[in-house]
């Protein structure tokens, strides 16, 4: 772990110019973050059908496309590339992380959740694949893999999210073997858990996708347990995995987010 930690510091930061927009008060503090977006209907014409949010970086499109980032939203407010400072759960973060990817030649994907804002990864729902969410992400991912919004690089697609989101990272990486270069949970754990409820599975495949976990030492929603077994359980696999604990967070976005997660996806390329 020693080793990851020193390759996070290490690894150079590729920046491109900055397509966001700060804000600041007369004290030159941030108050607002602005990230322009696009918007695309997935399942357009379908019930079920929903937004999603993206944008590419500035500057020329790399020979094999962008790589990518799917990112899952958490359950207390939609997915947004703008945000003022002063949001609850640290959500001023989120839009840090949008910006830093972008910045550092990511494009970013965030499509919306279902239900009260939550993804139903960890809700009783029968065959996963034939909910809503798996028709909507499936989408996603034909999106990035065919280049129908942008030219993108299908060797180099990633996804990080937080809480609800962050589960929905992981039933990413379980249920679409093969496509995730990495991933980075904050502020959640395995696919099928919630909240202190978390089993992790013993048949759980050695081909997962290196994992970030940024987590909050005093979290009570999604306890660090639940994340620190994951964790572990994927060190015995030999899959390369990362826990990184604030020490003063509870549950929400890390300020430590937008550069660990950025850092963690340089590692993999």
């Amino acid at each position: 772990m020693k080793k990851l930690f020193a390759l996070l510091a290490l690894v150079p930061m590729i920046s491109f110019a900055s397509i966001c927009l700060e804000q600041t008060n007369d004290a030159g503090d941030v108050t607002w973050l602005h990230c322009p977006s696009k918007t695309t209907v997935l399942l357009e014409g379908d019930r079920a059908e929903r937004e999603m949010l993206w944008q590419v970086p500035t500057g020329r499109t790399p020979r094999k496309g962008w790589p990518a980032v799917i990112l899952s939203q958490g359950s207390w407010f939609p997915i947004e590339f703008s945000r003022p400072r002063n949001l609850p759960f640290g959500g001023f973060y989120e839009a840090k992380l949008i910006q830093k990817l972008l910045d550092n030649g990511y494009a970013v994907f965030a499509p919306r959740a279902t239900i009260d804002l939550a993804w139903i990864t960890n809700l009783p729902h029968g065959d996963y694949k034939e909910t809503d969410d798996y028709a909507i992400l499936s989408e996603v991912i034909q999106i990035l893999q065919n280049d129908k919004l942008a030219k993108i690089n299908s060797d180099r697609i990633y996804a990080t999210g937080i809480s609800s989101g962050g589960y929905n990272t992981s039933r990413l990486a379980v249920t679409f073997p093969g496509v995730f270069k990495a991933i980075a949970i904050q502020s959640g754990s395995y696919a099928s858990c919630i909240g202190p409820i978390c089993k992790i599975p013993k048949d759980l495949d050695s081909n997962h996708p290196p994992t970030l976990f940024v987590h909050g030492k005093h979290d009570i929603a999604v306890p660090l347990y639940t994340a620190r077994k994951y964790h572990e359980r994927l060190q015995d696999l030999g899959v390369k995995s990362l826990l990184v604990i604030d020490p003063t967070l509870g549950h929400g976005w890390s300020k430590l987010s937008p550069l660990a997660i950025t850092r963690w996806f340089d590692l993999f390329y």
